[in-house]
């Protein structure tokens, strides 16, 4: 099918829960058809169920494991194919499993760093060939505020990992590519599934439907990078990149 209508395609992954659910929520509202994949296809078609009765707009869905570089180049240029084009590509699926690296449990931290940053390389390779072949196209790579700073004990692996998609941004910007935007979101503490296991008062914690409002603003606008919600994001941020490792520390 090759129709355009509303405000052109999102692709969205790890759309099943968490931000990437609740992001496919906020852009059908705001028009756009979307282009879902996740692992657990079961909680992915209940979602869509959801969204084109709530909307009324096209959404297809499709299984998918990042880690799988073959199945993620498929997928994103099957959806391409589907819809004619695709306008923007989030590229969301994450993990956050982790461990003090050295005390036995490298699993955890290489299952991070493969879901995070080469399963996002292979997203990221996928959405730039359509996008090159399109001569346009917005890509959108959600970090985390730990990517600011190195991080201790169970985080050092997953902040590495999201430093590492802002480095990739950056560099991507840096090749001026002709119809290209490039975003990368640093979300601060916003309720999601991968952080139901974080105590109910963490300092800052905003509710999953604020804080996913604040990244679909930032990413309508197109920012190159965004600290969000922005308050408190946004000044915290500045002081993470000041502040002696020493005191990071101790704020983490």
């Amino acid at each position: 099918m090759r129709h355009r209508t509303g405000k052109g395609v999102v692709l969205v992954t790890g759309a099943s829960s968490g931000l990437g659910e609740e992001m496919a929520r906020q852009f059908a509202a705001l028009g756009y058809d979307l282009a879902l994949c996740a692992r657990r296809t079961d909680r992915l078609d209940l979602l869509a169920q959801e969204i084109r009765s709530a909307t009324g707009r096209r959404v297809a869905t499709t299984g998918l494991d990042v880690t799988d570089s073959v199945a993620v180049a498929s997928v994103f240029h099957a959806f391409a194919q589907d819809f004619g084009a695709i306008d923007r590509v989030v590229v969301n699926a994450g993990i956050g499993r982790g461990a003090p690296i050295g005390t036995g449990r490298s699993d955890a931290n290489l299952a991070t760093a493969m879901t995070n940053f080469v399963g996002a390389l292979a997203q990221t390779e996928a959405a730039l060939e359509i996008f090159r072949r399109q001569s346009r196209g917005h890509l959108v790579l959600i970090s985390s505020m730990s990517a600011l700073r190195g991080m201790r004990r169970s985080m050092t692996t997953y902040a590495a990992t999201k430093a590492g998609l802002a480095s990739l941004a950056e560099g991507l910007r840096s090749e001026n590519i002709r119809g290209l935007d490039v975003s990368v979101v640093h979300p601060g503490y916003i309720r999601s599934e991968m952080n139901a296991h974080v105590v109910q008062k963490t300092r800052f914690m905003t509710d999953t439907e604020t804080g996913v409002r604040a990244m679909v603003e930032a990413i309508e606008k197109r920012r190159t990078k965004a600290y969000v919600p922005a308050w408190p994001w946004a000044p915290i941020g500045i002081a993470l990149k000041a502040l002696p490792l020493s005191v990071v520390r101790r704020l983490t």
